[in-house]
């Protein structure tokens, strides 16, 4: 008895999901529908913004003691132009799918932070190179995409570069070679026990 009890509790919440409501109208349930969406999306777009932030990147000790110190010190952060690349500019892609895989992908990092894989400088340096090996590879994997929004081979006006400079990037365009290629450690300190291959 208490098993045809259950199931018939269960296709009464089932039916009632499935049946129109009686007390409001479908316009009423479609709008309420539509706002709750929009409020759903806008603060998830808002948490998503915030979460690129450098306020937010360097709120942990361990990027704020290591990296962001390193950073401090490129021409990323303080220049002649006064334009700032942050973290989410080199590490997070603008395009949304790419964005929410990133940030899904980034989520591994949280592990990291409860179980304290790098929250001394002495765990950060014997994991540093690990750690720039997957950004390497996957800044390889996208073409440098992150870099390429701002940096471009069509809007280089090499004649004001150096002379080796003109040489590499003439290189690197006819090779088809990606900016990481060339450019580890121009934010951050290249790790050290770098092998051939990572050069």
């Amino acid at each position: 008895m208490s098993d045809m009890m259950q199931d018939s509790r269960r296709k009464g919440f089932w039916g009632r999901l499935r049946s129109p409501s009686v007390r409001y109208s479908l316009l009423t349930l479609l709008s309420l529908g539509f706002v709750s969406g929009i409020v759903f999306w806008g603060g998830f777009n808002t948490g998503m913004e915030a979460t690129n932030e450098l306020k937010f990147c360097i709120s942990c000790h361990e990027m704020r003691d290591n990296v962001y110190q390193e950073y401090k010190k490129t021409i990323h952060y303080s220049n002649r132009t006064g334009v700032r690349a942050v973290c989410s500019d080199c590490h997070v892609p603008k395009d949304w799918t790419h964005k929410i895989i990133r940030k899904v992908q980034a989520s591994k990092e949280l592990y990291g932070k409860v179980m304290g894989t790098i929250d001394t400088k002495e765990k950060f340096e014997a994991k540093r190179l690990q750690l720039a090996r997957n950004e390497w590879a996957r800044m390889k994997a996208s073409d440098s995409r992150e870099c390429r929004n701002c940096h471009s081979f069509e809007g280089m006006d090499t004649t004001k570069q150096r002379q080796r400079a003109q040489k590499q990037h003439e290189n690197a365009k006819e090779d088809k070679m990606t900016c990481i290629d060339c450019h580890k450690g121009i934010a951050h300190s290249k790790p050290q026990g770098m092998t051939e291959a990572d050069l």
